[in-house]
């Protein structure tokens, strides 16, 4: 599946708003995993939104030159967000996308609010060796923050099981030739 923002662009935020873009210098999949649920939760009707692994951030800013990962971990860093996805019940698989950008390597997770929410995955997220298990949580974004719902958040949230948006909806039925370039339309200029 093709990524609907250009990934320069969502970069340098000019067609995302920064709510919805997360930065990561590295692969930590404690985190990661959390982002990737409240994201999917999608608790505000956001649209989901992004998670860059590859680039540091100061201040919700990315800091540049974009530090990058380093090329032969790529592989495996994407079975490993396979893997840990695995985790989030019911399951979830964000869109994978790994980049070039600057001459820096890095990974696009595009994450969808999804239309099975909501979605929970463990608090502490354990080495295959491990054999402790963690209890899981719901996770949601608040303005810029990955945060674990409390009580009412939960609620609010398994609430919205029956709501899936109209524009969230995948139309099973729709062809190409139902698409109005009118209606699409983008201004150049934003």
């Amino acid at each position: 599946m093709a990524l609907p923002v250009n990934v320069d662009d969502l970069i340098h935020q000019r067609v995302v708003e920064n709510t919805r873009i997360e930065y990561k210098a590295d692969w930590n999949p404690e985190p990661i995993l959390h982002s990737i649920t409240a994201f999917a939760n999608d608790f505000d009707n956001l649209g989901g939104g992004y998670i860059i692994i590859g680039v540091e951030e100061s201040n919700g800013r990315p800091v540049f030159p974009l530090k990058g990962l380093d090329e032969d971990a790529i592989d495996g860093i994407e079975k490993d967000i396979l893997n840990k996805c695995n985790l989030i019940e019911p399951r979830y698989i964000p869109v994978v996308e790994p980049s070039v950008v600057d001459g820096k390597d890095i990974i696009l997770l595009w994450v969808p609010g999804g239309e099975n929410r909501p979605y929970k995955c463990p608090e502490k997220v354990y080495t295959a060796k491990s054999k402790e298990k963690s209890e899981k949580s719901y996770y949601i974004r608040k303005s810029s923050n990955t945060v674990k719902a409390n009580y009412l958040e939960e609620r609010e949230l398994i609430g919205l099981t029956r709501n899936v948006p109209f524009d969230d909806r995948i139309n099973y039925h729709a062809e190409i030739a139902d698409m109005r370039s009118s209606l699409i339309y983008m201004n150049p200029s934003r």
